[in-house]
């Protein structure tokens, strides 16, 4: 069983926008839902991530089915340019496990023009923080623009950083049109089931 075989979904934006966060509440929602989930984290140089998220899973996937990917260059390489080690990954990952049903793949942290190749994701999400500030959608970034799912998060902070969430809004229904945007607090898991459920009726429900 290839790659091809299993849903895969991509996660990019930018350093600190709550990727990681997003990602450990996605899994579990994802595993009590009855999906077998894969994981892999991408960065430059460290497998930090990939180790936290095995940490975060311990109890809920095995171990051989959360990895990192060191791209060693710049985040895009390992997303979008040259996906080749990620899908390398992906193949390891349904050899192993031939019942997996979705794997997510989480980009380093990249700039507002990260997209993923369309071999390695099915389902691209962009997450940005609400601490980036309110004008982040009218910099019309190919990911916040071409992002099959826009998460806005960190909706926490918008009080503290002088962010109008309506205004956030409104942006970014006015450059992404009919694709969905959803807003989420990952600390508090506000939105986090509206995630879970575009990437149901988007890729496993397909």
């Amino acid at each position: 069983m290839g790659h091809r075989d299993v849903a895969k979904v991509g996660l990019g934006g930018p350093v600190g926008s709550g990727k990681t966060a997003l990602v450990q509440r996605l899994v579990p929602r994802l595993d009590d839902a009855g999906y077998d989930v894969g994981v892999i984290a991408n960065d430059i140089m460290t497998q930090e991530d990939a180790d936290r998220l095995r940490e975060s899973f311990a109890d809920r996937l095995p171990a051989d089915l959360v990895a990192g990917v060191e791209t060693g260059a710049c985040p895009h390489t390992g997303i979008r340019e040259d996906p080749s080690m990620n899908l390398a990954k992906i193949d390891e990952f349904t050899e192993r496990h031939p019942e997996l049903d979705v794997v997510l793949i989480e980009s380093g942290g990249d700039n507002l023009a990260a997209t993923f190749n369309p071999e390695l994701a099915d389902y691209f999400m962009f997450v940005i923080s609400v601490a980036e500030g309110d004008d982040i959608p009218r910099k019309r970034g190919p990911g916040v623009t071409q992002a099959d799912l826009l998460v806005v998060n960190k909706t926490d902070l918008a009080p503290h950083v002088d962010v109008d969430l309506g205004v956030l809004r409104e942006d970014a229904d006015a450059v992404r049109g009919d694709d969905p945007t959803v807003f989420t607090n990952c600390k508090a898991e506000e939105g986090v089931d509206e995630v879970v459920d575009s990437i149901e009726r988007s890729v496993l429900f397909a």
